[in-house]
């Protein structure tokens, strides 16, 4: 009873906040048009024809030995890297929370690891990979003599994709190993079992859910990855490059669209597994909060062959990332190392990098608070409101996570090409920089979600509700009690926005035109091209960017973040 009474008195305030209803319906209209839209016309178009509905075109491109070929290797390369990115980053997140660390060297370590992936572009290691280890290789030619090298292949995308992604899964499952209790291991502990017997009979099992999670997020991150298969992959094609040559190569858009759906279906099945089978698992098996603060593991026997082993694997991926800023000021690589600037003064000069940088700067610029905004007020409505729609806006929005740039970005040329539904309506977006900004903001939306949601679940619900009964309508409530207290995950989500729309390419390759320059297209051609130092150049110019922006969000939410204001008092 006084359940029904509580749902009718939030129907009755929502029917009588017009703000929140225009809100709600834009919303729903936004998600559906950009989101839904042009998935549900690629599944319309791979199955409907002149003839009516058929299956003719799954029925051709099924019996394309290349398709055949590119299932198979996406799918071998992203069970390899899924497997071996959960595995390394579990090796790390064990270390940073059960060893005790001596050094603030190996601290720092384990702090640029984790931030690194997030810094710079999605291709930064295939270019790293192909000039330490390629047939001009730092160190293949230039130390070891070997002139015939291939890095190219598959064993380049399983390396490549295995350093970009097993610091999500460390990030992952760190927090999972700091909420398993104590007690429970020194339990086993004292009983005589050993360190091997305890981590494999209390810990790994109250993990694996958690681990299978990291698997699979590494999984769909691999099978959707376009930019690392398109530099390092050679001859050796996945399901997302094949979408693209089908499209700019074939140019056989139906054909595309089909296999799009195909990548679609498996990473969305991968994604229910993962949201709603494993993620529950993990939350009920560790559902509390340590009773004390754990014993660190201080045996040398232990220690130091663990701490060796992740620092060697911290000090390879460094290592590579630092070969682009260098390969960036180098005059010919595999050749002449005399340092120069020359490729910097091309950017600028030649290869109208100015243009590149302000077309993808400013386009990020205005889809970062966008997607900030819409996330938190997107987190507000599904934690703070029940409605009928709320089930529908968070699973939509969140959905964007689940489907490959590939796949978004050729929904987005039959979606929108020719019209909604082939009317003409809103036709006119195709081809400008404003579809850009909606697929970043498409593309960030569940990251800045996430967040939004996490935050507004720790906030009390007396304290807005004390705004509402002194007069306040939602946007004034929003506005002047939600938003300020939840200061730090907007500005998380700014910067993240930002950081990921400019570092974009897997959508945005298929839709972006002449008029407009993008840095990550620019040093995608170069890489292509074979010219290094060029999408070097670019390259670093990009990471310095990005890793400015992560440099200021920090430091805004240190002087003007909510855990500031709450330390002050």
């Amino acid at each position: 009873m006084a359940k029904s009474q509580s749902a009718r008195l939030e129907r009755k305030k929502l029917l009588g906040d017009p703000i929140l209803i225009t809100t709600i319906v834009v919303l729903i209209a936004f998600l559906t048009l950009f989101i839904l839209y042009p998935l549900a016309i690629l599944m319309v178009d791979s199955v409907v024809s002149d003839n009516g509905i058929t299956l003719d075109v799954f029925t051709r491109i099924l019996s394309m030995p290349s398709f055949d070929r590119a299932i198979t290797n996406t799918l071998r390369v992203g069970f390899a890297v899924g497997i071996l990115s959960a595995l390394i980053g579990l090796l790390f997140a064990y270390v940073e929370v059960y060893v005790k660390l001596r050094t603030k060297f190996m601290t720092g370590l384990f702090r640029v690891v984790s931030m690194l992936p997030v810094v710079s572009p999605p291709f930064v290691l295939s270019l790293s990979m192909i000039m330490m280890f390629g047939k001009k290789g730092l160190i293949t030619r230039g130390l070891l003599g070997i002139f015939d090298n291939n890095i190219y292949g598959f064993w380049g995308i399983f390396i490549v994709q295995t350093m970009s992604f097993f610091p999500v899964c460390y990030m992952m499952l760190k927090g999972l190993l700091k909420n398993i209790d104590p007690s429970l291991e020194e339990a086993a502990r004292d009983m005589g079992a050993s360190r091997w017997k305890v981590f494999t009979s209390v810990t790994l099992p109250l993990i694996l859910p958690g681990l299978g999670n990291a698997f699979l997020v590494s999984f769909i991150e691999s099978i959707a990855d376009f930019a690392n298969p398109m530099i390092i992959g050679g001859s050796y094609d996945t399901l997302a490059t094949t979408i693209y040559l089908q499209i700019t190569g074939a140019y056989d858009k139906q054909g595309a669209a089909a296999m799009a759906v195909v990548l679609l279906s498996i990473t969305l099945l991968m994604f229910v597994v993962q949201k709603f089978v494993l993620e529950a698992k993990s939350t009920s098996t560790l559902s509390g909060k340590a009773t004390r603060a754990r014993m660190l593991i201080t045996d040398n026997s232990v220690r130091i062959p663990l701490t060796i082993l992740c620092a060697l694997v911290a000090l390879f991926v460094i290592g590579m990332y630092l070969c682009v800023p260098y390969g960036s000021f180098v005059r010919s690589w595999g050749s002449n190392y005399e340092l120069t600037t020359k490729w910097f003064e091309q950017v600028f000069t030649k290869y109208h990098g100015l243009q590149a940088f302000s077309d993808s700067f400013m386009l990020s610029l205005i889809a970062a608070p966008i997607t900030a905004l819409l996330s938190m007020i997107i987190s507000y409505l599904v934690v703070k409101r029940r409605f009928r729609f709320r089930g529908f806006i968070e699973a939509v929005s969140m959905l964007a996570m689940a489907v490959p740039g590939t796949v978004l970005g050729v929904g987005y040329i039959r979606g929108f090409s020719s019209g909604v539904m082939h009317t003409g309506f809103l036709q006119g977006l195709y081809g400008t920089g404003l579809i850009l900004i909606i697929v970043f903001v498409v593309r960030s939306l569940p990251t800045g979600t996430r967040s939004g949601i996490s935050a507004l679940r720790q906030i009390d619900k007396s304290i807005e509700e004390s705004a509402y009964d002194m007069g306040a309508d939602s946007f004034t409530v929003f506005m002047t009690v939600t938003l300020p207290l939840i200061k730090d995950s907007f500005l998380s989500g700014l910067v993240t926005a930002f950081v990921r729309s400019i570092t974009a390419i897997s959508a945005v390759i298929l839709l972006v035109t002449p008029e407009f320059l993008l840095i990550t297209v620019q040093i995608n051609e170069f890489a292509g091209k074979g010219s290094y130092g060029m999408a070097c150049a670019f390259a670093t110019i990009l990471i310095v960017i990005t890793y400015g922006s992560v440099l200021l969000m920090n430091w805004a939410i240190k002087h003007f973040g909510t855990s500031r204001a709450l330390k002050e008092e």
